[in-house]
C-alpha cells in the first residue's frame, strides 16, 4: 500500500484520477505496467480500466440514490461484460458485499443509498471496486467522512483485503497517522509535487523534507502530558497557478538559501528507497541542519487503533 499524504489542495485527488484516467493529463506520463495510460485514446483505454478502480471519498455522492444495491455494484460488471446473465451477476455482487462486510450480502441487494448508513454506503463502495477484481485500487479519502468509530472497521477491512487479494492499494490521505496505519510506502506532496518518499516507518522516523517534518509536529497526539512543539512554518501556502521559483516550499522554508529560489532542488536518496527533494536533505537527514525540536511524534499503530476503539 502506497499513501499519498499531503494538505487540502496539494494535488493528491487530481494525482489519484489522473491515474485512474479520470482527468485527461495536459503533460508528462502515466506508466500502468509499462504502458503510458496518458498516450491512449479512449477505446485502448477502456482495456486497463477494469484494471484500475476508485473508491471516492464521499460515500453520499459516490452512489447514484435512484440506483439499488445491486444495479450500483453489478453495473461495472455489464461494462465490462464480465457476467452474462442476472444470476451470474447476483452471485458475484453478494460475494464482493460479504467481502466487504456486508452479510448477509442478499439481504443488501434490494436496498437503496438513503436506506444505509454511511458506513454501509462506503462498503458498498468498496465492492464496486473490487467486484471487477482488479489489479490496483484508487482510495480517495475513503475513511475521511466517516464517524471515528466506524473508520477502525473500514480501514482494518482494506487491510483484510489487500491481504486476501494480494490487491495494491494507493491510499490518498491527509492525515498521516492514518497513512502510518494503513500504508508500506509513503509519499509527501506539496504543490503537486512528491517531496519525500520511503518505507513508511523510515520516513515518519527519520523525516527529512523541511515540509515533512512540519506535517509530523502538527499530528494530534492524544495525551494531555505530551509536550507540544510544533516545527514553525512561515507565511502561506502560495497559489498554485503562481508557482515559486525552485524549490516551491522555499517561501515558508526555515533552511532556504539563494540557490532554492533559483534551482529546482535534486532528489536525494538519504537513505535506501528513502528520498527527499531538497538542496540541504543530507545536512538534514544527518542532523547538520536542524529547525526547533519535535517534541511530538506520529501515533504508532497501536494508539492509532487504541484511539479508534476507545470512539467505538
Amino acid at each position: 500500500i502506497l499513501g499519498l499524504v499531503g494538505e487540502s489542495g496539494c494535488g493528491k485527488t487530481t494525482t489519484g484520477r489522473l491515474v485512474a484516467r479520470l482527468e485527461t493529463p495536459t503533460e508528462g506520463r502515466i506508466l500502468f505496467r509499462g504502458v503510458d495510460l496518458a498516450s491512449l485514446e479512449t477505446g485502448e483505454l477502456f482495456k486497463f480500466r477494469r484494471d484500475l478502480q476508485m473508491i471516492f471519498q464521499d460515500p453520499y455522492e459516490s452512489l447514484n440514490p435512484r440506483h439499488s444495491v445491486l444495479r450500483s455494484v453489478s453495473e461495472p460488471l455489464l461494462i465490462h461484460r464480465l457476467a452474462t446473465s442476472r444470476e451470474q451477476r447476483e452471485e458475484l455482487v453478494i460475494r464482493a458485499l460479504e467481502d466487504a462486510g456486508l452479510r448477509p450480502g442478499q439481504e443488501f441487494l434490494d436496498r437503496f443509498p438513503h436506506e444505509l448508513s454511511g458506513g454501509q454506503r462506503q462498503r458498498v463502495a468498496i465492492a464496486r471496486a473490487i467486484v471487477l477484481n482488479p489489479k490496483v485500487i484508487i482510495a480517495d479519502e475513503p475513511v475521511s467522512m466517516l464517524d471515528v468509530s466506524i473508520r477502525a472497521g473500514v480501514m482494518n477491512l482494506m487491510l483484510d483485503l489487500r491481504a486476501k487479494y494480494q490487491m495494491p492499494y494507493v491510499f490518498i490521505t491527509h492525515d498521516i497517522a492514518v497513512a502510518r496505519y494503513m500504508s508500506d510506502r509513503v509519499a509527501v506532496m506539496y504543490l503537486g509535487r512528491i517531496v519525500e518518499e520511503g518505507q513508511t516507518e523510515e520516513v515518519i522516523t527519520h523525516p527529512t523534507h523541511p515540509y515533512t517534518r512540519a506535517l509530523l509536529s502538527a499530528v494530534p497526539v492524544p495525551d494531555p502530558a505530551h509536550e507540544y512543539t510544533a516545527v514553525p512554518i512561515k507565511g502561506e501556502l502560495p497559489s498554485p497557478i503562481d508557482l515559486p521559483s525552485g524549490c516551491r516550499f522555499r517561501t515558508r522554508c526555515l533552511f532556504a538559501q539563494e540557490i532554492c529560489a533559483t534551482t529546482a532542488p535534486p532528489r536525494v536518496e538519504v537513505a535506501p528507497g528513502h528520498i527527499a527533494e531538497c538542496h540541504f536533505a543530507s545536512d538534514i537527514f544527518s542532523g547538520a541542519l536542524v529547525e526547533p525540536p519535535m517534541a511530538r511524534q506520529v501515533p504508532t499503530p497501536e494508539e492509532i487503533a487504541a484511539t479508534l476503539a476507545a470512539g467505538s
